[in-house]
């Protein structure tokens, strides 16, 4: 039943994609705002308090809502799993500003590039040269195509088989996001109450990321270039302050044969490197910080979309064979 789950709800995604700032997204927005008013008088174990609240309390209240629903009708569990993952999973929550951006820069228009990548990452990329705007344009992709599909795809297999329906969905989906909320909030509000829940947030999802990221580094090695994918993330993982995402980065740099990693200019706020601060490779790319590999162009957009979707056509069909081996089991 998962395996229908999934692809249903990537069919549907496809085909009906929620709207940007749809109601969804606003209703975790003010649960998360509401959380931190509610549960943090400001002690430091508040931060745990309120982390428990906005991602696990939801989390439990879907696996509850599943054991209801699956003790009535399968079918009805069938579509409470694919409306969930409609919600949390899926390339057309990110994939618009993608589009556009490679749109803007097939026809010449880098003025517009640039416009769709401040807004969607809300960072200035005015000051940024070509080459560092194509590479961060890969980077946020490829990290969207794991927080928003490969990361939801293995906890709601995992906890799905465990029983808990689509329970992992939301758990890794909400994980991720208060992660990046509570930096926003300690970034623009700058108070310590904030700073102490952003880095809970940031702790807890990159414990729950572990082993997704490393996932969806093996699938960008098994459908791309293996040796350099495997070389590349045993060697080139540490040129980013998040070590989750240096696995994810460095193997789809070594999979697609793309330089990435690097220097951004100063206007690039938050840079995902750190060059080489602490742990940087050895070799010809090493002063630069970047991974080996042919300097970010156009063609390099095509070929990330493509492994994208090899990796998750491999994905899928080993969740497959697992559904049909439990049903011929």
């Amino acid at each position: 039943m998962n395996f229908f789950a999934v692809l249903f709800a990537l069919l549907f995604e496809q085909l009906k994609p929620l709207p940007h700032g749809n109601a969804v997204h606003r209703g975790v927005v003010s649960w998360s705002k509401w959380c931190g008013r509610n549960f943090d008088a400001g002690a430091p174990h508040h931060a745990t308090v309120v982390w428990l609240v906005t991602v696990m309390a939801p989390t439990v209240l879907v696996a509850a809502l599943y054991w209801l629903i699956v003790s009535q009708s399968l079918i009805a569990a069938l579509l409470f799993d694919v409306a969930i993952l409609y919600l949390t999973l899926g390339f057309r929550q990110f994939s618009h500003y993608y589009t556009d951006i490679r749109d803007a820069l097939e026809r010449g228009d880098e003025l517009a590039a640039r416009q769709q990548l401040a807004e969607w990452q809300h960072v200035d990329v005015s000051e940024l040269p070509r080459t560092e705007l194509l590479r961060h344009v890969i980077e946020h992709s490829l990290l969207a195509a794991h927080r928003h599909v490969f990361g939801v795809f293995f906890w709601f297999v995992l906890l799905s088989t465990l029983g808990c329906g689509p329970a992992g969905a939301v758990l890794f989906r909400l994980a991720e996001f208060a992660s990046r909320y509570w930096a926003f909030r300690s970034i623009t509000l700058d108070t310590p109450l904030h700073e102490r829940l952003h880095r809970f947030a940031e702790r807890a999802f990159a414990c729950i990321d572990h082993v997704p990221a490393r996932l969806t580094a093996a699938g960008f090695a098994i459908v791309g270039n293996f040796e350099e994918a495997v070389n590349g993330w045993r060697r080139d993982a540490t040129l980013w302050a998040q070590p989750n995402e240096g696995v994810i980065l460095a193997a789809a740099a070594g999979a697609v044969g793309v330089q990435l990693g690097g220097a951004a200019a100063p206007s690039m706020t938050p840079d995902r490197s750190k060059g080489m601060n602490a742990g940087a490779p050895s070799g010809a790319n090493a002063a630069s910080g970047s991974t080996p590999g042919e300097v970010p162009t156009n063609a390099h957009l095509l070929s990330v979309v493509r492994l994208v979707w090899r990796s998750v056509v491999l994905w899928m069909l080993l969740l497959a064979l697992l559904t049909l081996a439990k049903l011929i089991g």
